[in-house]
């Protein structure tokens, strides 16, 4: 690999960029990220970065705030340091569930997050199964959007028979998402109807489909406090399904979600790892795909000028 390369990790998920560095066959990048008495965060970068190209992984979980604002310094710091080009790898971007204006007087934060980006030094960003596709339009700077949907399919076609399988959205909103997996994965979809009354509250009435005696497998771009998940379980067993499995790229995992998991009557949740998983939340019933392969992959076309997109075809 050219030792134009560089690859940095922020605090977030310093074990995934370990591991894409790994596959990429160099050493992750050193840099200092300490906090000054009036909690101030100071970032040095203490490798010559001149002229190469470099990548910082920092995907936006808790605590959001400081991870968000600990990428932007680390970001202006490259870009003084003369980085010739910087990609913010973000496998994890939270702001992508706030996409419209659907209160009065709100932000529409995802477009906001978009251009501090760009602000802060990024020259393109490269991003993982975001919320609402959309929001690849907020950036004024390229977005390589990069799926983990292959990774689910080769899962559970080792794990399910297949023959009695069902994909289930569990609204209409994660249609197009689940209908993406159905199709790779070459099964029926059956969709839930869902009513959101508060953000960690749902309701849920019939299923539009086909799933009694069916094992189900509901397909989502993350797992937040479960409270979906969790009514999802509910409304296919009353419909007759034989099991349910859950597939998830981000495992975000807050608040009751865990407990809410491991005391369902889900056969088992896969996730990724581009949410770090603490051992605090680590279960049986819980498995973890890493997807550091595919990020090494991306980067690795990214920096010798190849197609990214060609991944999935």
């Amino acid at each position: 690999m050219s030792t134009d390369l560089k690859v940095f990790s922020g605090s977030a998920n310093p074990k995934l960029a370990e591991s894409i560095c790994q596959f990429l066959g160099i050493s992750l990048s050193q840099m200092e990220v300490s906090r000054f008495s009036n909690d101030n965060l100071f970032v040095q970068i203490q490798e010559n970065v001149r002229e190469k190209d470099v990548f910082v992984v920092q995907p936006f979980t808790a605590p959001v705030g400081d991870t968000i604002m600990e990428l932007f310094i680390i970001l202006d710091a490259l870009r003084s340091a003369s980085a010739r080009r910087i990609t913010a790898v973000i496998p994890y971007f939270s702001y992508a569930r706030s996409d419209k204006k659907d209160a009065p007087r709100i932000s529409i934060a995802g477009r906001l997050m978009a251009d501090l980006i760009k602000t802060a030094g990024a020259n393109r960003v490269l991003t993982m199964d975001l919320h609402s596709d959309a929001v690849h339009g907020f950036f004024s700077v390229p977005v390589d959007h990069l799926t983990a949907v292959p990774y689910f399919v080769e899962h559970f076609r080792r794990q399910l028979d297949l023959d009695n399988a069902v994909v289930v959205a569990t609204d209409a909103g994660g249609a197009k998402r689940a209908g993406r997996f159905a199709k790779r994965i070459h099964l029926p979809m059956a969709i839930i109807d869902k009513r959101r009354i508060a953000d960690t509250k749902v309701v849920q009435g019939l299923v539009v489909g086909d799933v009694k005696g069916r094992d189900a497998i509901i397909f989502e771009d993350e797992i937040s406090t479960g409270g979906t998940l969790a009514e999802s379980v509910k409304t296919l067993t009353n419909a007759g399904v034989n099991s349910i499995h859950v597939g998830a790229t981000h495992g975000v995992l807050c608040g009751p979600a865990v407990e809410r998991l491991v005391n369902s009557d889900m056969a088992s949740v896969v996730v990724t790892n581009t949410v770090y998983l603490p051992p605090d939340k680590q279960r049986e019933k819980i498995h973890t795909l890493s997807v550091a392969p595919l990020f090494a992959e991306a980067i690795r076309r990214i920096h010798t000028g190849e197609s990214v997109g060609a991944l999935f075809d």
